[in-house]
């Protein structure tokens, strides 16, 4: 570790909680940092609860033609697929400028750069197959007066969220022996009370670190494998808490306070890339991925010593194949972009697994999914449209779409448009490489 030298789980709140017991809620069963100051924040991937949900808040319930008022628009991200976060009033990303990576922040009101802080040299020919899109892809994770941000080449830097000066690093590849993913590191940061958790691969293939100093706190024991692009969720079970991931051979679990694993389950992983975020509801966990690895639901159980898994079921033809774009949980249905049937949005039944209708729309080959205030929010990778859907089990309802002003004249080589929307403080986000674009959803009354 290198010291700088200068400057659910609760998946979803409840309708009769307070702001205050909500709050209490993600920090104690989702790991999410106490210092959350707005209501409205999204400060770390895939939302409060990294679920894909957004906070509490009122947004328009349909669009007018043309889509919502384009509040600001930033054209300085750099090169890269980094996901924006929120909060207190930033938003912070990660991005590829010429040479350098660097670590992003601009106000969130007003689109204007309030700091940039080169984290790592950028990304070069060689490095990985930077064919499919070079620059960083991992969403900064804030934590109050602390940030923290992963480079697609394993240089994990804690900075100050005033300045954006470093407070402590550590490299993933030279200082912990991981290997660079095919595609480049691509995990958010998970915050779990005074740990901030992370994924080298290989011997140490997760590490918790203490989160103000970056000292090692654990390094996980009992399995080996190549990382790759999933980020953590954490669970616990009979009282035994419990880190989640998963990598080419499945989903895998560690015991969140001495790295001990708990689990395999190998129905999702497969032998290319293995991307999405599982959700968890109680002791249940749903994870899907693409290349023909489909998905599948696990029944989590405990000993008093040890939380193992039993499969209820896994598909792995004409289902939910998800490559990136992720997927939602709203009143037992899971909707998200499936590779399968050339590419369609999906809703799937939580509990059998079912598929309850699948619908073809542009020419996305993939699509990354949001939900806010009841709906959906949907973004196409190709044409750069995401679609305000209703979350119905009956099909596709479209609600109003919005088109992106202008797309990247960067070469993304065979890649497209895989940041996913965000929503903050009645704020929809979207990035396209070094373009990012904010619109006003909020309700006026």
């Amino acid at each position: 570790m290198r010291s700088s030298l200068f400057p659910k789980t609760c998946s979803r709140f409840t309708k009769n909680a307070t702001t205050i017991g909500c709050l209490a809620i993600l920090c104690s069963f989702a790991g999410i940092t106490s210092a959350l100051a707005e209501d409205g924040d999204w400060s770390q991937w895939r939302g409060p609860a990294r679920d894909g949900q957004a906070a509490p808040q009122k947004l328009l319930k349909s669009w007018p033609e043309g889509g919502p008022k384009l509040k600001w628009s930033y054209k300085a991200a750099g090169l890269g697929y980094s996901t924006p976060t929120v909060s207190n009033g930033k938003l912070y990303t990660i991005g590829q400028r010429g040479d350098d990576c660097l670590a992003i922040c601009i106000n969130a009101s007003t689109g204007e750069e309030v700091w940039a802080q080169r984290i790592d040299r950028g990304t070069k020919k060689g490095d990985y197959l930077i064919e499919w899109g070079g620059g960083p892809r991992s969403s900064p994770t804030i934590d109050g007066e602390l940030a923290y941000f992963l480079s697609d080449l394993g240089e994990f830097a804690c900075l100050k969220t005033s300045d954006g000066s470093k407070v402590w690093s550590v490299n993933l590849v030279s200082d912990l022996g991981g290997k660079v993913p095919q595609w480049g590191y691509s995990e958010s940061p998970f915050i779990d009370g005074n740990r901030v958790v992370a994924t080298p691969g290989g011997e140490n293939f997760m590490v918790a670190f203490d989160k103000k100093s970056g000292e090692r706190v654990w390094t996980s024991k009992g399995f080996s494998d190549g990382a790759q692009y999933v980020s953590i969720m954490k669970a616990t079970v009979g009282g035994t808490p419990i880190y989640v991931t998963a990598c080419k051979p499945g989903l895998v679990a560690f015991h969140a306070e001495t790295g001990e694993l708990q689990f395999t389950s190998k129905t999702t992983g497969n032998n290319v890339a293995v991307i999405p975020t599982p959700i968890i509801l109680g002791d249940e966990i749903y994870h899907s991925s693409a290349y023909k690895a489909g998905n599948t639901l696990l029944k989590l159980k405990s000993n008093g010593r040890k939380v193992d898994m039993e499969e209820v079921y896994h598909f792995d033809k004409e289902s939910m194949e998800n490559h990136h774009g992720g997927y939602v949980l709203h009143n037992g249905t899971i909707f998200g972009f499936s590779n399968a049937l050339r590419g369609v949005w999906m809703a799937q039944d939580w509990k059998t697994g079912n598929v309850l209708w699948s619908k073809k729309v542009g020419n996305g080959r993939s699509g990354s999914i949001t939900m806010a205030d009841g709906l959906l929010y949907c973004y196409d990778d190709a044409d750069g449209i995401c679609y305000l859907v209703e979350p119905s089990t009956e099909g596709w309802k479209e609600l109003g779409q919005v088109k992106l002003p202008e797309q990247t004249s960067t070469d993304r080589g065979r890649g497209a448009i895989w940041a996913h929307p965000i929503v903050a403080n009645k704020t929809l986000i979207i990035r396209d490489q070094e373009l990012i674009y904010a619109f006003d959803i909020g309700q006026n009354r």
